[in-house]
Formats: C-alpha cells, sequence, structure tokens
C-alpha cells in the first residue's frame, strides 16, 4: 500500500487585504445558496472561532540559533584568512632515477602557480607510489629552492636525492599520484648549516618557511518585506478568533497576517543564509553580487558525500571519518538531517548498539545528556568523535526542500561545533571564531541586524497622507563558512 500525502496548497492563502469569507455577510445572498441573511440573523450557527493550525508549527528557523553566532560588521566585504597545512608535502610528483641511489625528484611543474620549493638540503623524505605500493627514504641533497642550483641547471621545482637504502627510486612519470613528504632532516656530527654548496660556491643553509595562508570573503546580502493593511480594515472586527506565534490573540485579522509576514521574513534570513550563491551576471532587477551560503561554500570548499544509506553500514561511515581524519579532525560535531537520512543513521547505529544515546560524552551540552534531548539531539561516538544529530525541518517542510529525493537532493550537513583559528589582519594575530556565523551590518548610527518600522498613517504611524499601516522589514547580513573542509554535505542519487 503506498502513502499519497496531501500537502495540501504550497502557495500562500493570506491576501493582501481581508478576505470577505472571514465574515459574516448581511448584504448578500448568492444564487441557490443558503439564505445566510436570515439564517445569520435568526439562528445561532455553531461557530468555532478558534482557528485551525493545520500544519502545527510552521516555522523553519532555529539551525542558526543553534550552531552559529552574530557579529556586527561594517564592510561591503568581510575577509578572513585561513592557515594551511603545518608540514611539508608534495602530490603529483614524477621521478627520474640516476645511478647509485641517487634519483630526481620534480616536486611540481615549472611555472606552476601558487606552488615553491621550500625543502632544504639534509632534509629526509619519504616518496610513496600508489600504483606499486613503493616506499623509499632518502635524504635531499641539492634543492631547486637555492637560487645557485637554479643557476646550475636544477629546476626550481625539483629536488636530488640519495636514497637510505642505496637503491634509486625508479623513474616514475607525473600522473601516477606519487607523493612526497619531509619527516625530519640529518647532519653530521659538527657540521653547520653554512657549509658549501653541492654545486659548488653558495650557501646551504636552511630554507625559511613562511606561513601561508589563504583568503576567503563574503559579502552581505540585503534582505526586505512588506505587510500593508489599510485603515478600515485595521478596525474591522471578525469573527475568526487568531492567534500568533508570539502569544498576541484577538479577533482582528491583521494581527495573524503581520505575525506571519514578521515570522516568514525571520525563516527567509536563515534560508537565505543556507541558500545564497553569488550572482555570476548581476542585472536587473538586481545588481547584487549575491552571497555565499552554506551549501555553496561546502560545495566549493568542502566535503559532498553521496548517496549515504543505511545498507552500506559503517564502511560508508567510516569512510567520512577517514576522511574527516585528513582534514581538521574536529573532535565534536553536529548532524542536521532530513526523515530519511535520519532513519538510515538510527538504522546504522542500532545495528551495533542498542542505546547509543548513551555512548557519548555530551561535552557541546555542557555534559548533560537531558540538555541535549531537550534540544533535540541524540549523541553517538565513534572513534574518536562525538556526533550529535537531530532533524532539519527545513529539509522535512513540504514547502521548503522536503520530499524532494533524488539527484542533487540536500539530505543533511554535518558542521563542526566549537571554533576555528584565523588570522585577522587588522589586530594582526590569530583569534577564534565559531566554524559558522553570521555578519550583520551595524554602526553606531544604524543596526540592520533585524529593522522593523512603521510607514503611513495607520496604527500609530504618522509619516505620510497614505491611510494604512506599512509594517517594513529589513536585514542585511551574510554567512561565514569557516575552514568549510571541516564540513560534510549529504547529497542523494
Amino acid at each position: 500500500m503506498s502513502l499519497s500525502p496531501q500537502f495540501g496548497s504550497l502557495i500562500p492563502s493570506q491576501a493582501q487585504e481581508i478576505l470577505n469569507s472571514n465574515y459574516l455577510q448581511f448584504n448578500s445572498n448568492a444564487a441557490g445558496a443558503q439564505n445566510t441573511n436570515s439564517f445569520a440573523q435568526q439562528y445561532l450557527p455553531e461557530i468555532y472561532e478558534q482557528e485551525v493550525e493545520r500544519y502545527g508549527n510552521r516555522t523553519i528557523s532555529g539551525f542558526l540559533r543553534m550552531v552559529g553566532a552574530e557579529m556586527p560588521m561594517t564592510s561591503d566585504q568581510v575577509i578572513w584568512s585561513e592557515q594551511n597545512r603545518l608540514h611539508i608535502s608534495y602530490q603529483g610528483v614524477s621521478v627520474v632515477a640516476g645511478a647509485a641511489g641517487v634519483s630526481t625528484i620534480t616536486l611540481f611543474a615549472p611555472g606552476a602557480a601558487g606552488l615553491q620549493n621550500v625543502i632544504s638540503i639534509n632534509d629526509t623524505i619519504v616518496f610513496l607510489n600508489p600504483a606499486t605500493g613503493a616506499e623509499t627514504k632518502a635524504i635531499v641533497t641539492n634543492s631547486g629552492a637555492y637560487p645557485a642550483a637554479v643557476a646550475a641547471g636544477l629546476a626550481a621545482g625539483a629536488i636530488v636525492v640519495t636514497s637510505l637504502d642505496g637503491v634509486s627510486i625508479p623513474t616514475v612519470a607525473a600522473g601516477v599520484g606519487c607523493k612526497v613528504f619531509v619527516y625530519g632532516s640529518q647532519y653530521q656530527k659538527g657540521q653547520s648549516m653554512d657549509g658549501a654548496f653541492a654545486a659548488g660556491g653558495a650557501n646551504q643553509g636552511r630554507v625559511s618557511v613562511e606561513p601561508q595562508l589563504t583568503q576567503f570573503s563574503n559579502s552581505p546580502i540585503i534582505l526586505r518585506s512588506q505587510y500593508v493593511v489599510n485603515g478600515s480594515d485595521m478596525a474591522q472586527i471578525g469573527w475568526v478568533e487568531v492567534a500568533t506565534e508570539d502569544g498576541t490573540s484577538g479577533y482582528l485579522w491583521y494581527l495573524k497576517a503581520e505575525s506571519e509576514t514578521r515570522l516568514r521574513f525571520e525563516d527567509y534570513l536563515e534560508m537565505s543564509m543556507v541558500e545564497a550563491e553569488y550572482n555570476q551576471v548581476p542585472a536587473a532587477p538586481t545588481t547584487s553580487p549575491g552571497s555565499e551560503g552554506l551549501f555553496a561554500a561546502i560545495q566549493s570548499r568542502g566535503n559532498v558525500e553521496v548517496g549515504f544509506t543505511a545498507a552500506a553500514g559503517l564502511d560508508e561511515f567510516d569512510a567520512i571519518l577517514k576522511n574527516l581524519d585528513t582534514q581538521g579532525a574536529i573532535e565534536e560535531n553536529m548532524l542536521f538531517l532530513q526523515r530519511q537520512t535520519s532513519l538510515d543513521f538510527d538504522d546504522m547505529l542500532a545495528s551495533i548498539s542498542g542505546g547509543f544515546a548513551g555512548g557519548t560524552a555530551f561535552g557541546l551540552f555542557e555534559n548533560s545528556e537531558e540538555m541535549a534531548l531537550n534540544l533535540g539531539f541524540s549523541g553517538f561516538r565513534r572513534g574518536s568523535y562525538d556526533f550529535y544529530k537531530t532533524d532539519w525541518k527545513y529539509l522535512n517542510d513540504a514547502s521548503t526542500r522536503g520530499g524532494i529525493n533524488g539527484i542533487n537532493s540536500v539530505e543533511g550537513v554535518l558542521v563542526p561545533a566549537g571554533t576555528s583559528t584565523v588570522y585577522d589582519q587588522v589586530l594582526g594575530t590569530n583569534i577564534r571564531r565559531p566554524f559558522l556565523h553570521v555578519r550583520y551590518r551595524a554602526s553606531q548610527s544604524d543596526d540592520r541586524r533585524m529593522k522593523s518600522w512603521l510607514t503611513g498613517s495607520a496604527g500609530g504611524a504618522a509619516t505620510s497622507t497614505l491611510d494604512a499601516m506599512e509594517v517594513n522589514f529589513l536585514s542585511e547580513r551574510c554567512l561565514i563558512t569557516q575552514a568549510a573542509n571541516n564540513f560534510v554535505l549529504f547529497k542523494g542519487i
């Protein structure tokens, strides 16, 4: 038996003006219909005065409140620098074998952008060939990091090594995926680093390695919304009592509409931070450059896991962990999942442990399992990682991404908890910031985090001759996704 859910119309039913259907009519009687004129005047109908919230709590915001922070900014652009890796390694190298254990390794092609040779003479290296499984340890005897070596004919991106076992590294063409990394150095007793260069005459001191930073940036976008109700309808009393999510209730229909406009706008603030992308071809009606949202940041700089299922079991999840090991290895992580993916995780965990929720330290929630559960999280530990799992309503709501499966569907995100270290160019030092946080435009003269104001001449406003109340909303903000290499985006197939 197949289930065919009826989600109703996804088109908002709210109208710009109050609907006549919200009121008893005494001045009309449609042909063929019951005489509402006499009925309404003579008989008391059984009317449910309370509206029915058939979709429950319809708001989807809350994701960023759980994982992020909000900080002011005073510019059109946020620029941050992320530290690169500490240790020296090169991927995709080629080798030309020589005699008596000597080999020349080309670390990168001449003129390769963004690559520098920082390997010093007397460094000890490990050479790995994944195609054959060969592993060779060697000492560097010459390096293109030295200008004198380049002048003597050695390529700037090459090193000359002598293997410790006296066997030359076999010749390997580029494209095999061979790797070289430095694991230390090796000097003679009493040897100075200011000795004679192998090619003669030059200083063979250590190559100083400057820290390398990668810069990223994002720009804020301006979000706006408005609700308008004329003065006459503001004074109109309806027969259905409405209740708003903030606790306000009454028989004035505009109260409901105004509240929903605000809630919808607050949801847009979160949705735009998740979905936003750069405007590749700015054109009318807006020439805004756009912004980089969470999904775009992870797809550009993070990890994408396609087609995670319970059938694959722990093997597939362990592959994710192994990849995280190669990145920042953040110990605490949060999983925000759509329903099916959440059930897949439950199936995977249930297959190995019936009480997976008690197997974690809950450090993120002050070591309180009750606090985590109250926020909708269940926790589990795998390897050296703690994970806190919860359903993400945005991925389940039928009016957003809910019900969308298959190719490129978003099924969840893994967000590292805590903070990362970035370099502040203004302060000239490293600072710690949450991996995920919102920057909003603000100064002493104007705070644009979440502005609301009234215009018109009704509802307490006195700004124009317009016989209406205009409720205006505005925010200017962007999302900062730091160290996106530690994030995982789960997508369908």
